[in-house]
């Protein structure tokens, strides 16, 4: 799955810093703002595989609130009712009594016994033993459960493709990256699948939620990403917020770009070693570079 979804980086890998050029390959399927920082600032070039698989429909997502839970619930079952299969995700494994936020093991007991009662519902999180854990996904894919309460254990290489609806609790405190991973566990099949963000309170929904609402698209929602939290350092290991530029932003892209084609067409038709100025900088981000 590549070094970024890891939080591995080219700069990381030992050949890299020892100063050898090896054909690369970075893959992921999750926005991160320092990827597409990495991008427009020249150092990655970019493939973007934006074709969806035969038969796949857009996942449809929306925004509810707690009045409107209900409504959902009832959709959800229907749902159920022709042999689908349903995610819940809550981001904390125990209650806390210190906040609202919903907890797999308190949500698990609700559900169980008054929202569907009459379904099947399984419980998974990250505490649970290795086996436990390989288990309740194996009954799950084999249609032994109707509903799989769990914690974000479930956001990455997980297939259950008659899985059609996702709901995520508490979802205004999850990042946009992990609420778009978190999506592409359902529509992994011909079905429709849904997408249900549950808000906390009744607070308006946060921009972030809002963009995942209205687009399907990672390399889009990743830009998004970007202007809300910031691409990170390039030279560093933080993911996300405000870069140490005086005068440019990496939010605009459009200009970071021409400033890279400049670059390029300078490099090409000038000695930059006649710069004294330019080359001394230009080596010191060199220095950096392999220092990372």
């Amino acid at each position: 799955n590549g070094s970024e979804l890891n939080g591995r980086t080219p700069h990381d890998e030992p050949a890299l810093v020892q100063g050898l050029l090896p054909h690369l390959l970075a893959m992921t399927a999750t926005p991160i703002p320092r990827s597409l920082a990495l991008t427009v600032y020249g150092e990655l070039d970019i493939s973007v595989l934006n074709e969806r698989p035969a038969n796949r429909l857009p996942i449809k997502t929306q925004i509810v609130s707690p009045v409107s839970a209900a409504k959902i619930y009832e959709q959800v079952d229907k749902e159920i009712a022709t042999g689908r299969q349903v995610y819940v995700i809550c981001s904390l494994i125990e209650e806390n009594p210190d906040n609202e936020v919903k907890s797999v093991q308190v949500e698990y007991k609700r559900l169980k016994n008054s929202v569907f009662g009459h379904r099947k519902i399984g419980l998974l999180h990250g505490k649970m033993k290795p086996t436990e854990k390989e288990q309740v996904m194996q009954d799950f894919k084999d249609k032994k459960y109707d509903i799989l309460v769990s914690t974000t254990v479930v956001e990455v290489g997980v297939d259950v493709p008659n899985a059609t609806v996702m709901i995520i609790e508490n979802a205004d405190r999850f990042g946009l990256a992990q609420l778009h991973q978190l999506r592409g566990r359902v529509g992994r099949a011909e079905y429709q699948s849904y997408c249900y963000l549950m808000m906390s309170g009744t607070n308006k929904p946060s921009e972030r939620l809002r963009e995942v609402e209205k687009s399907n698209d990672g390399f889009y929602l990743a830009e998004v990403d970007m202007q809300l939290r910031g691409p990170g350092e390039i030279y560093g290991r933080m993911q996300s917020g405000a870069l140490n530029l005086q005068i440019a932003t990496l939010a605009d892209t459009a200009l970071i770009s021409r400033a890279q084609k400049a670059a390029k067409r300078f490099i090409e038709h000038e000695d930059i070693g006649s710069y004294a100025g330019l080359n001394e900088r230009v080596r010191y981000y060199q220095r950096l570079t392999t220092l990372n």
